[in-house]
């Protein structure tokens, strides 16, 4: 599961975690940009592959929060880090995009709408735009990642069990709401 990974990173390498993310992170939002501009942009505006997707996306958020909640009795802080995570730290940023189903969709339509007002001022206006986006990506998960690594030092394996289980109902309540809107779309 990335987050576990994410986590696991952070305590093991410290901020750099962030950084190595977003790098895998950036590279597929490039991509998707790309194919955004090739002509992916009207099929996913498509209201049936909207539907498809917070539909599947909902049943793998749920899949994600029920692996938390099983974890939790056995997440300690002091051996969150321990093993490096297998797979390299920036295909996991990658994986990390891909496990949130509601990221494609922002780009098919606020994302989209962002790149088109930009375009208006050439390409120089979309490379300002991701450029601005990246780096807003990068302080928060470099930021994200430091609080993680000094978490392991202040706070204890009950707290972050708690606050692992506030994620998974957190994940539920999202999953539950895309599942729901896909029927009401």
């Amino acid at each position: 599961m990335p987050v576990k990974h994410f986590i696991s990173e952070s305590i093991r390498r410290g901020p750099s975690a962030g950084p190595l993310f977003i790098l895998g992170h950036g590279i597929l939002e490039l991509l998707l940009i790309g194919a955004l501009f090739l002509g992916l942009a009207p099929f996913l505006k498509r209201l049936l592959v909207f539907k498809v997707i917070a539909l599947a996306g909902g049943g793998f958020l749920i899949f994600m929060a029920a692996g938390m909640f099983r974890e939790i009795k056995t997440l300690s802080l002091e051996t969150a880090g321990e093993h490096p995570v297998k797979g390299n730290i920036i295909f996991q940023g990658t994986g990390l995009s891909l496990a949130n189903p509601y990221w494609i969709i922002w780009w098919a339509t606020i994302g989209l709408s962002y790149i088109l007002s930009a375009g208006k001022m050439g390409a120089s206006g979309v490379v300002v735009l991701f450029a601005g986006h990246i780096l807003a990506d990068l302080l928060w998960y470099s930021f994200v990642s430091a609080g993680i690594a000094k978490s392991r030092k202040i706070m204890s394996d009950r707290v972050y069990r708690m606050l692992t289980g506030v994620c998974a109902l957190f994940l539920v309540s999202y999953a539950v709401y895309l599942i729901v809107s896909s029927m009401f779309f």
